[in-house]
């Protein structure tokens, strides 16, 4: 039997992860050595994909068929798609499920997130030097059924069994080595990039409950980047006196930090000079 595998499948970065005797370590991306997948896939004409820092590099440039933050998706019908979600992707009608409009074709966040999977297990493969098949993933708190099974799904289209799904602030608690303790009360923030939640967690003889959990799955570090790229371009215009220079007949794209893109609904392609005023501060450099 092949080594177990854990995977850490976050809405904005992922890692692979295996545990050895001295602990776990870290399985990097065997061409460049980042320990951290972004998780964005890029969905090609051809019917290329691409997953990674690739994809998110294309994010700007093919934003309806680069897919960030699938993680918000998994397992959730299209009446929990927002206004603001639709801006940023196209969706398939009909009900049921949320899939995703890529590329002149659909799929499902379970499909995009095997492809992130699939990845971080070729990532394995290579630094372990053998075939990998089974793996523990962590997941939210609040996932309720029907994500976890997506998740599940997930895996199994990536080609590994999914053998437990952890709770990610339970998995955190492990890493502390807080289960070494004989019993008490944790509470555990999760600052990700899509969300900021607390959940309470109760150890007794080495086995967590989760008593409660809470928080905003709309409010991480993509949102951070959102809303600063927001107010630079809300300043721009007061740039020592000078209004941005348009071109007629592109859309105004902005672009975010974290890959993400909106288009408003003005046609003018806007530049303006870098040097940018903050609320009566000294000139910045951006």
């Amino acid at each position: 039997m092949g080594r177990i595998i854990g995977i850490d499948l976050g809405t904005t970065n992922s890692l692979v992860a295996v545990l050895e005797e001295g602990g776990p370590r870290v399985l990097p991306d065997p061409e460049t050595g980042a320990a951290l997948l972004p998780s964005a896939v890029a969905f090609l004409p051809g019917g290329e994909v691409i997953v990674g820092a690739r994809a998110k590099a294309l994010a700007g440039e093919r934003p309806l068929d680069t897919i960030l933050s699938v993680k918000r998706f998994m397992g959730l019908g299209l009446e929990h798609v927002s206004a603001e979600d639709r801006r940023r992707y196209r969706f398939a009608g009909g009900g049921g499920v949320v899939r995703l409009v890529v590329e002149g074709r659909e799929v499902t966040p379970p499909q995009v997130s095997a492809h992130i999977l699939r990845e971080l297990k070729r990532w394995a493969e290579t630094a372990l030097g053998e075939t990998v098949g089974q793996v523990v993933i962590t997941v939210p708190a609040y996932f309720n059924d029907s994500q976890r099974q997506a998740t599940r799904d997930a895996g199994r289209l990536a080609g590994l069994e999914v053998l437990r799904l952890v709770n990610e602030p339970t998995a955190a608690s492990l890493a502390y080595g807080l289960d070494k303790q004989d019993e008490g009360v944790i509470a555990v923030y999760d600052l990700g990039g899509g969300t900021f939640d607390i959940s309470v967690l109760r150890l007794r003889a080495g086995v967590f409950e989760v008593l409660a959990t809470s928080g905003d799955t709309h409010l991480g570090g993509d949102d951070f980047d959102e809303r600063l790229a927001d107010l630079v371009l809300a300043e721009l215009p007061e740039v020592r006196g000078a209004a941005p220079t348009c071109a007629p007949g592109r859309g105004r794209r902005r672009s975010t930090s974290s890959g993400r893109s909106a288009t408003p609904s003005g046609r003018r392609s806007c530049s303006a000079p870098r040097a940018v005023r903050s609320r009566g501060r000294s000139s910045r450099r951006w």
